[in-house]
């Protein structure tokens, strides 16, 4: 085997450093501080990269790599990565993202407990040479009851600390299932307002999506017990910090401790820096351990390892686990399996117990375990939180939220010479989605048992209303006043239950004073928007 070069042009564990070159068939080159002209010039010669934050690898720089096979991000996130370019390069892209997970929980359970003692306001005055015993009476979380939103790693591990410390502890997860529920021995809650009434802590472990930008606003601090405490080292974002610092100066929150912040770094003159003391902060610091550094070291250093002396793909980012003959025979399906799974993300119900895939005519004689890992893929990404969701890791998400996934495939004749059906369980609950191919374009042609006949790319926006005259054109009316183009429509009728499914593709997208408006018009049941 040829010599591959790996420069490593962030620093990371000696460990990890040690570990490749422990490898005769690996040379590591460890080069760090690196201006991006001087990395330009060096990169032509390397195989593989490691990098950190403080590298960015452009699309330039991955132009420019023409031996370049892989890049290690050792970390979670891979903003700094261009990582179209790198597809379109044939760059696998890999990052760590169970390394921080225990040094995230632990700072944010630190900040809980900092919070409910007063710890830095009463360290600061005594550096200001004062004696406060009385002003910073603190209170135990020993009893009280905590949110937790989002309950994936991170979260996890947060509820384990605050039940060793005799919290009450309810969780939302939209992805989260009764029986992972209760062997985390949580109280499962069915939405975040219900997660976050009568809390007397709160703590947040979502990602930042338009789903969850402001999951915490005025409205829902609301909703909290007075004097509530809240914790973030997820995102900035997650929190409306104009309505937080209000809610604390008002006394109506007791105090909030924020890792992160909707502009980083901050800038004194955000709201939540005007807030008496009660709002605490640290920068950015929930993955800053030296275990946790070891460990996102070590783990992209393995990978990297593995990828070239056996091919192995770990935690990639952008592209899937498949051989070329399979992926050149399934390829058609991937796309078309992704707006499925996006789709029932969108309106199928919340927490379900199961995903399923059924496959019918043609496609059932093809390898199907990656279509409906795409599937899979498709309906964790729309939401998901702690790194990015792929082929490789949709599978360990789906079981660490107690997801089931099954796939099948039906000799029983179909509508269609081929068909996907994906369906969410949720108890007594089934809701499906289908989609087949119409001549060579794919389309997506049912939608909760409904027959449609849809595009899989675009702004739709699905309603369920009464079957009545007039509702089409209620509709249409508030799309034409928004000045919204309709460009496709599909209306499915169920006489017997007295309901119709539209969906509307749209020219833009439908904001969210739309959709109020069309929720409120007579005779709409629901309205969802989904971008595809």
């Amino acid at each position: 085997m040829a010599t591959k070069r790996i420069l490593v042009s962030d620093p990371i564990s000696e460990k990890g450093v040690a570990l490749l070159a422990d490898h005769p068939e690996l040379e590591v080159d460890v080069n760090t501080g690196l201006a991006p002209e001087e990395l330009l010039k060096i990169i032509p010669q390397y195989d593989g990269l490691i990098v950190r934050s403080q590298t960015t690898a452009t699309a330039e720089v991955i132009e420019a790599a023409t031996k370049l096979k892989a890049i290690g991000r050792a970390g979670v996130g891979v903003d700094n990565i261009d990582r179209d370019a790198a597809t379109n390069n044939g760059v696998v892209v890999m990052n760590t993202p169970t390394g921080n997970t225990i040094s995230t929980a632990e700072h944010a359970f630190s900040l809980l407990l900092s919070l409910a003692r007063h710890i830095p306001q009463a360290h600061g005055s005594i550096l200001a040479g004062r004696w406060d015993r009385k002003k910073y009476q603190g209170t135990e979380v020993n009893g009280k009851r905590l949110a937790v939103i989002g309950m994936g790693r991170i979260g996890a591990e947060f509820a384990k600390r605050a039940q060793a410390f005799g919290m009450t502890v309810v969780a939302y997860d939209p992805f989260l299932s009764a029986a992972r529920a209760e062997a985390l021995k949580v109280e499962l809650a069915e939405t975040v307002d219900q997660a976050l009434t009568g809390a007397d802590c709160v703590t947040l472990h979502v990602p930042m999506t338009p789903d969850t930008k402001h999951i915490i606003n005025a409205d829902r601090i609301e909703l909290l017990n007075k004097g509530a405490l809240i914790v973030n080292c997820a995102r900035g974002g997650l929190i409306d910090e104009v309505a937080l610092a209000a809610a604390v100066k008002s006394g109506r929150i007791g105090g909030a401790a924020l890792d992160v912040f909707e502009n980083e770094p901050p800038t004194l003159d955000q709201a939540v820096f005007d807030s008496d003391e009660r709002i605490i902060f640290t920068p950015h610091l929930g993955a800053s351990t030296n275990e946790a550094q070891e460990n996102v070291g070590i783990q992209v250093a393995e990978q990297l390892r593995d990828f070239f002396t056996q091919g192995a793909i770990t935690n990639a980012v952008n592209m899937p686990s498949l051989d070329a003959k399979t992926a050149e025979e399934i390829g058609d399906y991937l796309e078309l399996a992704t707006s499925l799974g996006k789709l029932l993300s969108k309106l199928a119900p919340h927490q379900p117990d199961s995903l399923r895939v059924t496959y019918y005519g043609a496609v059932s004689e093809l390898e199907t375990s990656a279509i409906t890992r795409t599937a899979l893929t498709g309906y964790l990404t729309a939401s998901r939180q702690e790194g990015q969701v792929n082929l490789v890791n949709c599978a360990a998400i789906a079981k660490s939220m107690g997801l089931q996934i099954t796939e099948s495939t039906s000799a029983e004749e179909a509508d269609f010479t081929e068909l996907i059906k994906a369906e969410i369980v949720k108890g007594d609950e089934v809701y499906t989605v289908a989609g087949t191919f119409v001549g060579s374009a794919p389309r997506i042609v049912n939608i909760e048992g409904q027959a449609v006949e849809t595009a899989i790319k675009g702004n739709f926006i699905i309603v369920k209303n009464d079957d009545r005259p007039g509702i089409v054109g209620t509709v249409g009316t508030v799309l034409a006043d928004k000045e919204i183009n309709i460009s496709n429509m599909s209306l499915s009728r169920n006489k017997d239950l007295g309901y119709a499914v539209n969906v509307i593709q749209l020219d833009s997208a439908a904001d969210e004073s739309v959709i109020n408006l069309l929720t409120e018009a007579p005779g709409i049941l629901a309205v969802t928007a989904v971008e595809l």
